[in-house]
């Protein structure tokens, strides 16, 4: 990541998905929240999309692996978003991927729960 400055952003893409190892996340769900940071050379593109990535596209990838799909942990989530996002757009040189699950289950007071993938091509 040290070698680009480009980014394209996404974040606070909000889910209700099923992700969990206990039951009753399998049976009620919850709340997932995916911020992207994704990194690629953006010089000259000339105001052309077809030389970036359609921010469209990486939100449909993202909703179908969250919502399509279940895994028992966060982590793997986030894996499967960056792999992907990447396989999708080959113009892509880093992706980072943040699932956050701010209501998991988990006895006690706190804002958030995250992880943080981070993968290059």
């Amino acid at each position: 990541m040290d070698n680009l400055v480009d980014k394209i952003l996404l974040t606070g893409l909000e889910f209700h998905a099923f992700h969990g190892a206990f039951n009753v996340e399998a049976e009620l769900g919850g709340r997932f929240v995916i911020d992207l940071e994704l990194q690629l050379d953006l010089t000259g593109i000339g105001d052309q999309l077809e030389r970036t990535v359609s921010y469209a596209e990486v939100f449909e990838i993202v909703r179908l692996e969250v919502t399509g799909k279940k895994y028992n942990l966060i982590e793997t989530l986030a894996e499967n978003i960056a792999r992907q996002v990447l396989l999708e757009h080959e113009k892509l040189q880093t992706v980072l991927v943040r699932v956050h699950k701010p209501f998991a289950p988990i006895p006690g007071i706190f804002r958030d729960v995250a992880v943080e993938v981070l993968r290059n091509r």
